[in-house]
């Protein structure tokens, strides 16, 4: 079952032998508890690729527009998943959606450095890190990399439909981070079933961290529970397939 922070809180502050609390507010070892709880949620969110998170993101076009194939990645986003462009020509109406391919940065530069800069058809472009360039603008995106991880760039852009790349054009879904708020009723964004194991993690740690005591019990439920979620993270597809020896029915 779900839980909002305000009883995850009171679960926790009940199992160490603590003062009961109506808000996580009420005093200064409630507040440490929630505390523990979001940064735990944080930790839980970060060291795994939660399905519930992979959602469509829009990417930003660069304020200057020296950089027509730089479009800026949301902070709220962990790891992008793919990225499609609308690679239709002027004058066509339907949509052409393709893969655009990631390159890693080295990669990249080898592969645009091909380019002929004398060409009217290649911008000689100077990404934020000081590298240059060399970027077709009379086609639609092939391949693209990230030189900070805060702005993604392609290799080329279509002139003809716009001075930079079109971000309505772009298709991208991502893994991205869900928000936190310090509110009693605030229920963590996580599936039921992960639950039991951010009590428990959590749990562990502020036994730990304010009781200045080991709980053994709570450290090994955190162990099995983040166990067992790391074969059954997924709601669809039924997470790891282990071989069945046995006799089919």
């Amino acid at each position: 079952m779900k839980r909002n922070l305000l009883e995850i809180v009171q679960e926790i502050l009940s199992d160490m032998d603590s003062d009961e609390v109506n808000s996580i507010d009420d005093t200064v070892e409630s507040e440490q508890v929630a505390t523990i709880v979001k940064s735990t949620y944080f930790s839980m969110m970060t060291t795994r690729n939660w399905p519930h998170t992979r959602k469509k993101i829009d990417l930003v076009a660069a304020e200057s527009a020296s950089r027509p194939t730089h479009l800026k990645v949301g902070d709220s986003v962990k790891e992008i998943c793919f990225i499609k462009y609308n690679k239709a020509k002027l004058g066509e109406t339907r949509r052409k959606y393709e893969d655009v391919k990631y390159l890693e940065p080295d990669q990249f530069i080898h592969k645009t450095n091909q380019e002929n800069s004398d060409e009217s058809t290649v911008d000689i472009i100077e990404d934020l890190s000081g590298v240059e360039l060399l970027i077709r603008n009379d086609r639609a995106p092939t391949y693209y990399t990230s030189f900070d991880d805060e702005y993604v760039v392609f290799d080329s852009y279509d002139s003809q439909i716009g001075a930079t790349l079109v971000t309505t054009s772009v298709q991208s879904l991502a893994y991205v981070i869900p928000s936190w708020t310090d509110d009693d009723a605030f229920i963590p964004d996580l599936p039921e079933l992960a639950f039991p194991a951010l009590i428990e993690e959590a749990k562990a740690k502020a036994s730990y961290k304010l009781a200045k005591a080991v709980d053994e019990k709570a450290e090994q439920e955190a162990g099995r529970q983040n166990r067992w979620l790391a074969r059954n993270a997924r709601k669809v597809g039924g997470g790891i397939k282990y071989p069945d020896y046995g006799r089919k029915v």
